[in-house]
């Protein structure tokens, strides 16, 4: 059975009355319904939109000229070229597939048709879109920034710490809220990192329960060391009882991926970036950089953590794409000149 289908199954702009106008006259599709109601309980939304992807199919099935249960596999490929030419999505139609795998899936249980016509059908693959990664320019801007001299200086150095290992490091958000600032009898076990100063290494807890070590650079290390010196400064006589984290909250803490995401914002825009950056945004910048200059695709591949190198694959796009505007902004003859 499909599971609850979310109400992206429509194209933006088209209500539920307007995407099939005719109602459902099969007797079969109606007990499908009546099935997945009362039986499998699902919401009155979901339900709704297995109808509407119900009269589209048993629709198409009329105009083809062939009755709703006797649909082949040929058939259900051509209904999706349709939808896919006049503009739906991949995610559109494969979440419409899904509604009528489930009705075939019912249906061949029934035994009113011999095998599931959907099945091993899919989607056209929807174009990945290339991650987002700043300018050099911009993500040096960002790590250099200083806030006023009105800023408060723990604050200060403890952003300019977490900026430094986030792109100078390629660590995802939460590998660097989970680094601890010394590693204890309790880091390894419960799954944290942390960073060794005198190696210049990080020691992250990646997916997969995958532990990696990636190079600390000089600036990373010393924004690190300016903030381990005030780190326990706010806390006094509770210094002794506050977190193992590496990177703490005023109250003691350990800093969330929600506060780290939110510190990053606000410090992009104090430091006059057009675009607001998440944490995810010095990652995409770090390993594109990183490729750019060295052009190492497999040291790229071990830094970032990733188990295939198809997932690293995307920052070739991107290094072409730097290439191509350098290429188009300077090269004689990338552009035709006016007449």
């Amino acid at each position: 059975m499909a599971k609850s289908a979310p109400a992206q199954g429509l194209p933006p702009g088209e209500d539920a009355a307007a995407a099939v106008p005719q109602p459902v006259p099969d007797p079969e599709v109606l007990r499908y319904l009546e099935h997945v109601r009362v039986e499998k309980r699902l919401a009155a939304r979901t339900v709704t939109l297995y109808t509407l992807d119900l009269q589209r199919l048993a629709a198409q099935a009329r105009e083809a000229g062939v009755p709703l249960l006797r649909l082949q596999t040929a058939h259900i490929r051509r209904f999706v070229a349709q939808m896919h030419g006049g503009g739906r999505s991949g995610r559109g139609i494969a979440l419409i597939l899904s509604g009528w795998r489930g009705f075939f899936t019912w249906a061949a249980r029934q035994g009113l048709v011999p095998h599931n016509p959907v099945q091993g059908v899919r989607a056209p693959r929807a174009p990945k879109p290339l991650p987002k990664a700043l300018g050099v320019d911009d993500a040096v801007r960002l790590a250099e920034f200083e806030g006023s001299s009105g800023t408060d200086p723990w604050l200060e150095a403890r952003d300019a710490a977490m900026v430094e290992l986030l792109y100078g490091c390629g660590l995802r958000v939460g590998e660097l809220a989970g680094l601890d600032a010394v590693p204890g009898p309790d880091t390894q076990r419960d799954g944290r990192g942390w960073v060794d100063l005198e190696a210049g290494e990080a020691h992250v807890f990646g997916k997969g329960s995958k532990r990696r070590s990636v190079p600390v650079g000089s600036a990373a290390l010393e924004a690190l060391r300016a903030w381990l010196a005030v780190r326990l400064q706010p806390f006094g006589s509770r210094a002794a009882g506050a977190e193992a984290a590496l990177f703490l909250g005023r109250r003691g803490a350990r800093l969330t991926g929600q506060s780290i995401w939110s510190r990053l914002r606000q410090r992009s825009q104090l430091a006059g970036l057009s675009t607001p950056v998440h944490p995810h945004m010095l990652r995409h910048s770090f390993a594109s950089h990183l490729l750019q200059s060295s052009g190492d695709l497999r040291a790229v591949q071990e830094l970032l953590g990733h188990a295939n190198i198809t997932t690293t694959q995307v920052y070739t796009r991107l290094d072409f794409q730097h290439l191509a505007k350098v290429y188009d902004a300077a090269h004689p003859r990338a552009r035709r000149k006016p007449g």
